[in-house]
């Protein structure tokens, strides 16, 4: 039997489970080991200085044993690896953040004098300010989807898009931007899908991004970036990686590969209960609007028609605070914290509202989260009390109809959690089924 060939079959479970850790019960091993030397001891300096000449002219991974732990670590080798295979790319290079990863990526491109950047927003805030206030060098040019082709220059080095998108989950069809990029490398954040929901290198793009602090990890108590890519693109980064050194802590990567194994359980299970919160916010005449992905997943972004803040104050068992994948419930005010330090004119152009919160559902009950939800938005306006019932506009993919969950996919294949309220168990509150759009 092709050990390989079988291992590259396996479902996305298994994989998440298995990947990086495949030597183990030949070391004598259950627990993958922790490394966390800062140096390597070696009796050969003529045969280190060759290995660090190779590495330094290649940027391909050493054979043998680590040198330095700026250059490699055998841990976090090992979390990369798991990444890569889950992504279905040859490699990942991993970094201490996600803003890491991206300035990696854009450095490297830099380095061959390829500056310009295409991007459609929204991003991240950072993502979004590290482009626009040009700390790296780089110049950028704002589109729309349909306006990439047009946008690209002998010098783009990039185009970048989120999808779904931070914080207001616009999806884009990755394949047509791909498609539109001819040459230019795609680098795609996949940050808040993860790879269990899709794996934006089957659609084209060259780089995947994550803010491995997010559900990768999905505890909120490590801090780390990936990019998954092709070996030549690898090979390029490992080299900034060196030179910047921006590398992953060794602690951080044993967490993260260990945050892997339970990735497809959490997301699967928290995307169920966010599609049934996205449903009830829907139906409630205090939202104005929602957002919730066709591709389903964990995030919720909705419009109020009150105070945002208010809601943010009044939550008692949801968490208000930046960030997102962890195992508990968060909200945040993307106007006031994770987009602030992007201009008021481009959040608005964007979709992001100044009544916009961003809600990233962890794995309590879907009635406690409600019963805080509803506490929290105060008494419904007099519309309700009037018996007009104005539920909230719907964009993404709500379910509409039946409750009935899909059939899943093959095992080895991305898994979509949205149509997942009766798949929870629980009926949806309200007597309205609200119709998601066609498209966005």
């Amino acid at each position: 039997m092709d050990t390989a060939a079988t291992e590259l079959t396996r479902s996305l479970a298994t994989q998440a489970v298995h990947a990086g850790r495949e030597d183990l019960a030949d070391l004598g091993l259950h627990a993958p080991p922790l490394d966390l030397s800062t140096t390597y001891p070696s009796r050969d300096s003529r045969a280190e200085a060759a290995r660090i000449d190779a590495f330094a002219a290649t940027g391909a991974q050493l054979d043998g044993p680590p040198v330095y732990a700026r250059l490699d670590n055998p841990t976090t080798a090992r979390f990369e690896t798991a990444l890569a295979r889950l992504e279905g790319t040859e490699s990942a290079v991993a970094f201490a953040s996600g803003m890491a990863a991206l300035t990696a990526c854009l450095l490297a491109r830099s380095a061959a004098g390829l500056r310009h950047v295409v991007a459609v927003r929204p991003l991240y805030g950072c993502s979004d300010h590290l482009l626009t206030a040009g700390l790296l060098g780089t110049e950028v040019t704002w589109v729309d989807p349909d306006g990439v082709a047009d946008a690209i220059r002998p010098d783009t080095g990039l185009v970048m898009v989120e999808s779904p998108a931070n914080p207001t989950l616009a999806e884009l069809d990755l394949r047509a931007i791909a498609d539109a990029c001819g040459e230019v490398p795609l680098l795609a954040d996949n940050t808040f899908a993860t790879p269990v929901l899709q794996r934006p290198a089957e659609q084209g793009a060259r780089l995947v991004l994550h803010s491995a602090t997010k559900y990768l990890g999905g505890h909120g108590d490590v801090l780390g970036g990936v990019v998954a890519c092709d070996e030549a693109f690898a090979r390029q980064l490992r080299q900034v990686r060196f030179a910047t050194g921006g590398v992953l802590h060794p602690l951080a990567g044993y967490m993260l590969l260990r945050g892997l194994s339970t990735l497809p359980v959490r997301v699967r299970a928290q995307s169920a209960t966010a599609a049934q919160l996205a449903q009830r916010l829907a139906d409630d005449p205090r939202i104005a609007r929602v957002h919730y992905p066709k591709l389903g997943g964990a995030m919720v972004a909705f419009e109020v028609k009150g105070d945002p803040h208010e809601v943010i104050a009044g939550v008692r068992l949801i968490t208000p605070a930046v960030s997102l994948g962890s195992v508990d419930t968060l909200i945040q005010h993307p106007a006031s914290i994770s987009h602030r330090i992007v201009e008021e004119g481009d959040r608005h152009a964007s979709g992001v509202s100044d009544r916009l919160l961003r809600m990233s559902v962890g794995l309590e009950d879907v009635e406690d989260l409600w019963r805080d939800l509803d506490h929290a938005l105060g008494a419904p306006p007099a519309l309700r009390a009037a018996g007009e019932g104005a539920g909230a506009a719907v964009d993404g993919g709500l379910p509409t109809g039946s409750t009935r969950p899909r059939t899943n996919p093959a095992p080895d294949a991305p898994v979509p959690a949205r149509h997942a309220a009766a798949a929870a168990g629980r009926a949806v509150h309200g007597s309205r089924r609200a119709s998601a759009p066609a498209g966005r």
